[in-house]
């Protein structure tokens, strides 16, 4: 299968790190226009140089807080006045750290409700009108394995990615006429900073090694690993692409197996 996405513009959130750079990454090999937003603009300058051209792109990005989610807003409403439709949106962003649900206070739900739901809206909503006129449209959404198994000790994660899970459900139906799919993926263990952040933590609070996580959390994987971002940023490239037209409103776990689930 030759995935090509010469024409089309994605705009890829997260994108500074981890799954998110490597989703930028991968669609700009297949031939996609760029526009990288995250935060960290140092980090941003350095994936755009990474950026694969052989197809004459043009790429960007945007620097800006998603704990902001005005600013978002703003920023992306800006975007669209010079850069009009975006064909691939691929919602991403950090998740909410580390903690027992019963610990949890109504500001770390809120905080994590607006950097992940009230974001994904708003730029969702940005962006729907180019997709429609163009009648194509591609929406993923990078959330968790926890919408089909929540993971112990991330009670504000689970309860938000769930959340998320719904939306995209529920736009999905309301999209599909117009040529546009909403898709969720859920990546597993990924050798990402994050997933050593949540090692630390761990280890720390069980006073071993992190080394021993690492190893307990490779078991519990069919596959024995972690995956690459690279490997996550395959399954986003493929449902971005025409190929993937038939797909909507699935949750599609890249994860070696570890769900038990169905």
């Amino acid at each position: 299968m030759n995935i090509r996405l010469d024409g089309k513009t994605a705009l890829v959130c997260g994108s500074s790190k981890g799954i998110g750079r490597a989703s930028a990454i991968q669609l700009a090999k297949a031939g996609a226009s760029i526009i990288l937003m995250a935060r960290d603009e140092g980090a941003l300058k350095k994936t755009l140089s990474e950026l694969d051209t052989s197809f004459s792109q043009s790429h960007s990005y945007i620097s800006v807080d998603f704990d902001h989610p005005k600013d978002v807003s703003e920023k992306v409403n800006t975007l669209l006045e010079t850069t009009f439709p975006i064909h691939i949106l691929i919602n991403n962003s950090g998740g909410p750290p580390p903690g027992p649900i019963v610990e949890e206070d109504a500001e770390s739900f809120r905080i994590a409700f607006n950097r992940h739901v009230i974001n994904n809206q708003n730029i969702t909503r940005a962006v729907l009108p180019g997709m429609k006129e163009a009648r194509f449209g591609r929406i993923i959404n990078i959330i968790s394995t926890s919408v089909k198994e929540p993971l112990e000790g991330l009670g504000v994660s689970n309860t938000i990615r769930g959340a998320v899970a719904s939306w995209a459900k529920t736009m999905a139906g309301e999209c599909a006429s117009f040529g546009i799919t909403v898709n969720n993926i859920l990546p597993g263990f990924t050798n990402t900073e994050r997933l050593q952040s949540l090692i630390n933590r761990i280890a720390e609070k069980e006073n071993i090694s992190p080394e021993k996580i690492t190893e307990r959390f490779e078991q519990s994987v069919p596959t024995q690993r972690f995956a690459h971002p690279e490997e996550t940023a395959s399954a986003v490239t493929f449902l971005a692409s025409e190929q993937a037209s038939y797909i909507n409103g699935i949750n599609l776990p890249v994860d070696g197996g570890r769900i038990k689930s169905l």
